[in-house]
């Protein structure tokens, strides 16, 4: 018995060491790119606010009226709570040239009055921003120095899922903070970051490491920390880096011109669910479907369709809507490219001039009672569009206004009261009547895509009626 335990130890203790021969070793990579990654902290002075303009309520309760002024003076005066203070950030950023080049987040430097960069070797220089760009959260700095260690930077593209990584920074103020972790997927797209495709990790990331380096096992710079899903405010296992290409993209640009153009097509997309794919009469879903087409548009100037479906740009493959804006984005302004389409189940060719991204804003829709009131199979009832609806919506043309979804086929969708249904199918919605019409003629148990307007964007729904 006792042989048979040892024995099974000795394997236990085998198993273990391959196990731990095939973990990473980091400690070579840190020590030689470590030295590149800097802790960057700003200020942001406030300007003193006008004398005798504190707000009330926050002064102590029961305070009589005569003693108010005294108060807010001795307040103002002692550097209590009403005293204006500057405002400092904490974040992370590293070095991309021997001259004093360095990258960070434009988050972590926005607005500041002054930004102060604290190096490896204890150091702290000033730093002067050349330029930076909210769309892409990249940052441009530059520090009066020379010979000061860089970072190599690497090909995002080759990384793979899975492949480990690692990250350096101050997390909470804690410099050069070193955690690792693996890529978990590529080509993510956020919420308000439609043109980085984000690598995404498990690498634990913390405020402070925003702005830091993202590094693969070659000890090259892949990605810059950037953002992290969290419920909490904490790390939660979700970290999204912006890729190297982009951020080498955009530090061309501010070189160059002092600012970031972005390419623009000018339309809305959405993803192909398996419901829309069966009513375009598509094998599988896939390629960024058009939801709307911008007027004065490069899309609509190559005469570009609502309802196209794009599977490819320049012959690079569209599998989801994420996919395009990122390719457009880092295509130079004015130079030509080709889409791909699929319209009504046929494969065309479209070209186009890339334009320059404008800034956009959309508008909220204000619901008023308008009369023709409609009553239809769906469950949905509609109105005619007022001017005035039409412009806060921005509806040119077309379109009935949802006023009530009552259960039904309409509702399963997702349709919404104060959507405007633009089309049923290939068939545009002009007035209530209309859609009326449309919509008897509607077939059973068979995908049907149905074009919305909702809070200004355009948006695709598959609704299926039972018999």
């Amino acid at each position: 018995m006792f042989k048979k335990v040892k024995w099974c130890f000795f394997l236990m203790v085998v198993l273990n060491q391959d196990v731990l021969a095939q973990l990473p070793d980091f400690t070579e990579m840190v020590k030689t790119s470590g030295v590149a990654v800097v802790n960057i902290s700003t200020t942001q002075k406030m300007q003193p606010e006008a004398e005798n303009t504190l707000p009330e309520q926050q002064l102590p309760e029961g305070i009589p009226p005569e003693m108010e002024e005294f108060f807010k003076r001795f307040l103002n005066e002692q550097g209590g709570d009403f005293a204006p203070r500057d405002t400092t950030s904490l974040g992370s950023g590293f070095i991309i040239s021997p001259d004093g080049y360095l990258l960070t987040n434009h988050h972590v430097v926005k607005d500041a009055d002054e930004i102060m960069v604290k190096f490896s070797d204890r150091r702290e220089l000033q730093a002067k921003l050349i330029g930076s760009d909210a769309r892409t959260d990249v940052a441009l700095l530059k520090v009066d120095a020379k010979d000061l260690p860089a970072v190599t930077i690497g090909a995002p593209d080759k990384l793979q899922v899975g492949e480990w990584v690692l990250a350096i920074g101050s997390p909470f103020g804690f410099e050069q903070s070193v955690t690792a972790g693996i890529v978990s997927a590529k080509g993510r797209s956020l919420p308000g970051g439609n043109y980085v495709p984000f690598i995404q990790t498990d690498v634990a990331i913390n405020p402070g490491n925003s702005g830091g380096p993202l590094f693969n096992m070659e000890g090259k710079v892949v990605g810059i920390n950037s953002q992290i899903y969290s419920r909490t405010g904490g790390f939660m296992g979700l970290s999204f880096a912006i890729p190297m290409d982009v951020v080498m993209n955009v530090v061309a640009q501010i070189k160059a011109t002092g600012k970031v153009a972005h390419g623009w097509l000018g339309v809305q997309i959405q993803d192909v669910t398996r419901e829309l794919a069966e009513s375009f009469g598509m094998k599988r879903p896939q390629g960024a479907l058009v939801a709307k087409i911008l007027p004065g548009s490069p899309a609509e100037q190559a005469e570009l369709q609502i309802g196209d479906i794009i599977t490819e740009f320049n012959g690079q493959p569209i599998e989801s809507s994420a996919d395009l804006p990122p390719m457009v984005g880092i295509t130079p302004i004015n130079e030509k490219a080709t889409l791909k389409i699929i319209r009504q189940g046929e494969s065309k060719l479209i070209n186009f001039k890339v334009g320059l991204l404008p800034d956009e804003v959309g508008k909220l829709a204000d619901i008023k009672e308008s009369p023709k009131l409609s009553h239809n199979r769906l469950g949905v009832n509609v109105i005619d569009l007022t001017d005035a609806q039409r412009e806060t919506l921005q509806v040119v043309k077309n379109g009935v206004l949802v006023q009530d979804v009552a259960k039904g086929a309409a509702k399963e969708a997702g349709i919404q009261r104060g959507d405007v249904i633009l089309r049923v199918q290939n068939s545009v919605i002009r007035n209530a009547a209309d859609f009326e019409q449309i919509v008897k003629t509607l077939p059973v148990e068979k995908s049907i895509a149905v074009l919305v307007q909702r809070q200004g964007s355009p948006i695709f729904l598959a609704l299926k009626i039972d018999k």
